[in-house]
């Protein structure tokens, strides 16, 4: 058995007395635009945009646009590598596997660790964002005030039933949202630029004077973040129509989308409000800012619209992340270091359903712990939540950078040096510095206290390090589990002559060597 992904196995058919396969997810379903949806709306545009851009903002000026630029180069160098990889490792098991593959075993036990926290935490937090965002939405439009648990638990419902289905259901789903939230972005825009902004048009968003200000640091620290989850195309090789072309592309778009974007939008908020105006209006009103400028610029219908579009940005982000998470656990199930129940795939929809009903019981149980301790949805549940897991998806982007030029050393490749060495160094550098501006600017993500801040920051390294304890364990008590742990596939991932197989071929036999 295969050591990443369950495979088809065989059982009987008690009916007929034949020998049937048991399922596996549906192959060959995944366009490069529909990889591209699951990526960008895992970083819900409209909601980073309308909830988060504002602050930047107020805290590093008019400058602000550039720090969403520089983010989104940091990301796009550190892309360069991750994807030349990623023509070599058929793995379902992605950022662990890549970990694995440079650094050896036990540390990829750690990442997978980490990863599992990490987009849980993504996840999780995220369903307080939408029991906070449906009760603004529902006030802002009616007056009426809802309780926000029953919303949370409806959309743990949801997202769940979305998960169930099969991959092709989410990624048209997740097209016709992220359609909406961005389309009303691209409204928003059009007003502005149509009327000339508040006092006419101006770059000075990009002279040197306005970017390099004190406040940067912090604008970085939010740009960074905005990003969340961009490298989780991998996790949908298997069922990629064209895995060495598809998720490379995808990342690619879904990275200088995203960093194009955010910069046009935030720059044409800054002309909705001039110059000299728009710090100001950020800093006393942060949460209106947007919809203020869409209804001097569009009109109130808009505002109310973009009320409307920002819970569906958030139900797109956590259905993006939930199938992320179900694929990680169907790929640790077939390692043997969870429970080989959660490698179970649905016979017809070919969706990993168990680990997509252990996920929802377990955002149940949290959510349900953090109402019970009479916690705020957004300042607690969400944030709380949320930067752990933030953090812990930036420590992994760090490490695959780190494992990419170990990578290559170990194999008989013909890919340049560019790639292999010196983007990945580039990378490293700069999400190391990355992180850092995260980790000292966590009072301005939480709004908690400095004890609060320490401890949340303290998660990720701690579950690294109890990941590494587990590899020790399974070294001396399973060391079958822990030898064929990222292990490549036995099977080919493409007919001869496909751009998997020729990939396969030029990485060579050494592709499966992993060191432990």
């Amino acid at each position: 058995m295969p050591a990443i992904t369950p495979q088809p196995h065989t059982q009987p058919d008690t009916d007929h007395g034949a020998v049937t396969a048991a399922p596996t997810l549906r192959t060959g379903t995944l366009g490069t635009a529909d990889i591209a949806f699951f990526v960008v709306s895992a970083a819900a545009p409209l909601t980073v945009m309308a909830g988060v851009a504002p602050i930047a903002i107020a805290l590093g000026g008019i400058g602000a646009p550039v720090g969403y630029l520089l983010a989104g180069l940091t990301l796009a160098v550190f892309a360069v590598g991750f994807t030349t990889m990623s023509r070599h490792i058929r793995s379902a098991g992605a950022f662990y596997a890549y970990i694995t593959r440079g650094l050896g075993r036990s540390v990829g036990i750690g990442a997978a660790l980490l990863a599992m926290v990490g987009y849980n935490g993504m996840e999780i937090g995220v369903y307080g964002l939408l029991g906070s965002s449906t009760q603004d939405t529902v006030h802002a439009l009616s007056g009426v005030d809802i309780p926000w648990l029953p919303v949370s638990l409806a959309g743990l419902v949801l997202i769940w039933y979305g998960g169930f289905r099969s991959i092709d259901f989410g990624a048209k789903l997740l097209g016709v949202l992220l359609c909406a939230e961005t389309g009303i972005l691209v409204l928003l825009a059009g007003g502005v630029l149509l009327k000339g902004g508040a006092h006419g048009l101006s770059a000075a968003s990009f002279a040197p004077g306005n970017v390099f200000v004190p406040g940067t640091a912090a604008v970085l620290a939010f740009a960074f973040a905005a990003f969340t989850g961009f490298e989780s195309t991998v996790i949908y090789r298997r069922e990629a129509r064209d895995p060495a072309r598809t998720v490379r592309r995808a990342t690619y778009i879904a990275v200088a989308f995203l960093g194009l974007f955010y910069a046009f939008v935030v720059w044409t908020v800054i002309q909705a409000f001039g110059d000299a105006g728009v710090v100001a209006a950020a800093g006393s009103d942060p949460a209106g800012l947007f919809f203020s400028a869409i209804t001097t610029f569009v009109g109130g219908w808009a505002a109310d619209l973009m009320h409307i579009l920002i819970v569906t940005s958030v139900l797109a982000s956590l259905l993006a992340f939930h199938n992320a998470i179900n694929r990680y656990g169907l790929a640790l199930a077939g390692e043997g270091v969870l429970p080989k129940v959660f490698g179970t795939v649905h016979a017809r929809h070919r969706s990993p359903y168990v680990a997509g009903i252990a996920q929802t019981v377990l955002g149940a149980v949290v959510v349900l712990a953090f109402r019970a301790a009479g916690a705020d949805p957004y300042a607690q549940l969400l944030l709380w939540v949320n930067t752990p897991g933030m953090i812990g998806l930036m420590a992994l982007q760090l490490l695959a950078a780190v494992a990419v030029p170990f990578y290559f050393r170990r194999i008989t490749h013909q890919e340049g040096v560019l790639r292999t060495v010196v983007a990945p160094v580039v990378a490293t550098v700069l999400l190391g510095v990355a992180i850092v501006l995260v980790c000292t600017h966590l009072d301005l993500f939480t709004g908690a206290s400095s004890l609060v801040n320490t401890v949340l920051a303290a998660v990720a390294p701690t579950v690294f390090v109890l990941g590494l304890a587990l590899a020790w364990r399974l070294r001396r008590t399973r060391p079958v589990v822990f030898e064929r742990f990222a292990a490549e596939p036995a099977e080919p991932a493409g007919p001869a002559g496909s751009p998997d197989a020729d990939a396969d071929a030029d990485a060579g036999a050494g592709t499966g060597v992993v060191p432990a």
